[in-house]
């Protein structure tokens, strides 16, 4: 793993800090380790929660590093939006709750990334864009096809087309966050909300991911209710479902497996 990308684990919760300083900018480096990071949590099976911060107070992440576009090459540019592609689909991917705890400035790449995450939690100092057409790019890992799912098509128009960059309560209120904290808070606020995830059934929590991301899709509500029904069985083959149903009748605390 690369010292762009650090890991610590907590119980249950892994703790991913984008650390390059000034601006915890993206590289290939940091951004090939983080896919490698999550494709291992996604094997580690006491893992049931990830929180993605960055290092420092200022910054999450203000996205790719421009000086890596300046020359206009096109192979150079093929490689970075796979790069980019590739990282934040394994992080939208990962099996178990994700929480961005957005403790600074998220531009660019920086904002795709908490947006890639599930949950949204964000400093009261925390500025957001998506600038990427004001330099004559793009966003090209999934902020056109995250951010209206998230706030609706006429707040995405206005922060991609406008290059308009808000601050923490706006965001809320428009609902690219979920909630706003002090300042220097994100990441205790983000480990508490782990910490109540991780008090769920891993294997229950997958699913539902699952169903919940699938309305994406534009499936019919037909489709969606169908799905339920078969994971809802599909629970039954796990031992975390006897778990946690003989649990409750024992009045105890669940130990979940995560299988």
């Amino acid at each position: 793993m690369s010292e762009l990308i650090q890991l610590e684990k907590r119980d249950h919760t892994a703790i991913i800090t984008i650390n390059n300083p000034p601006a915890n900018t993206w590289t290939l480096d940091s951004l090939k380790a983080l896919e490698d990071t999550i494709e291992a949590l996604n094997e580690d099976l006491n893992i049931f929660a990830l929180v993605v911060t960055g290092q420092g107070e200022k910054f999450f992440s203000a996205g790719a590093d421009l000086k890596s576009f300046a020359d206009g090459d096109i192979a150079n540019a093929e490689l970075m939006g796979k790069a980019f592609g590739r990282a934040f689909s394994a992080l939208s991917r990962f099996r178990g709750v994700s929480i961005a705890a957005v403790n600074g400035y998220a531009m660019g790449g920086g904002l795709e990334c908490a947006m890639a995450c599930d949950i949204r939690i964000a400093e009261e100092h925390a500025q957001m864009a998506l600038p990427e057409a004001t330099v004559g790019l793009l966003p090209c890992a999934g902020g056109t096809q995250n951010l209206p799912w998230l706030v609706g098509e006429g707040w995405a128009k206005r922060m991609i087309l406008c290059g308009e960059r808000i601050k923490a309560d706006k965001a809320l209120s428009i609902g690219l966050v979920e909630e706003v904290v002090p300042s220097g808070s994100a990441l205790d606020k983000a480990l508490e909300l782990a910490q109540m995830a991780s008090k769920q059934s891993p294997s229950s929590v997958a699913r539902c991911k699952t169903l919940v991301m699938s309305a994406r899709d534009g499936r019919s509500h037909d489709d969606g209710w169908r799905m339920e029904r078969e994971l809802f069985v599909d629970l039954f083959r796990t031992e975390d479902q006897r778990e946690g149903v003989n649990a409750f009748l024992e009045k105890r605390t669940p130990e979940w497996k995560n299988r």
